[in-house]
């Protein structure tokens, strides 16, 4: 499944870039493995696995999930697709953007892990989209929050212009 596969870069592709870089930079730059997950895991799911499927392919999106077709998953899709453009913009603008995209994002999708919690609880709902997310979203939510952390105490992070 896609979700394990982006749960698998979340954690090697901050720890590749914290190796590479721990040779050559002291300090917060050592800690910016937070823009390796906040462009690949935002950026890529919120768009491309948010955004497309529930605008473009609603019925098959909302079968995947186990849910019957709503107008909302268009809404849901634009939302997934905002954050998606915030997430590539986290390659350039970086700083403190990094901190306002990783709070949100994480916020969105401990929410939405635990809609699904629910939505497995109460309505035996075990599609893969539903009860295997709740894994995914929650734990790459939560790994991103754990960078952004890393990286403030590392000394990134503390001034507006710092990238």
């Amino acid at each position: 499944m896609i979700g394990f596969f982006i749960v698998a870069l979340s954690i090697v592709l901050p720890l590749v870039h914290l190796a590479v870089t721990k040779r050559r930079a002291p300090g917060a730059h050592r800690a910016h493995p937070a823009a390796l997950c906040a462009p690949h895991r935002v950026g890529v799911m919120g768009f491309l696995f948010g955004f497309i499927p529930h605008v473009f392919f609603p019925d098959e999106a909302a079968k995947a999930i186990g849910w019957s077709p709503s107008p909302f998953q268009f809404e849901v899709g634009v939302h997934d697709g905002a954050w998606g453009v915030l997430g590539f913009l986290c390659l350039w603008i970086g700083g403190l953007f990094w901190l306002a995209t990783g709070l949100g994002w994480s916020l969105f999708m401990l929410g939405a892990a635990g809609g699904h919690v629910y939505q497995t609880v109460t309505a035996g709902n075990y599609a893969p989209y539903n009860f295997l997310m709740i894994f995914t979203d929650g734990f790459v939510a939560l790994w991103l929050l754990l960078l952004l952390y890393l990286h403030y105490r590392c000394g990134g992070m503390r001034g507006q212009g710092e990238s």
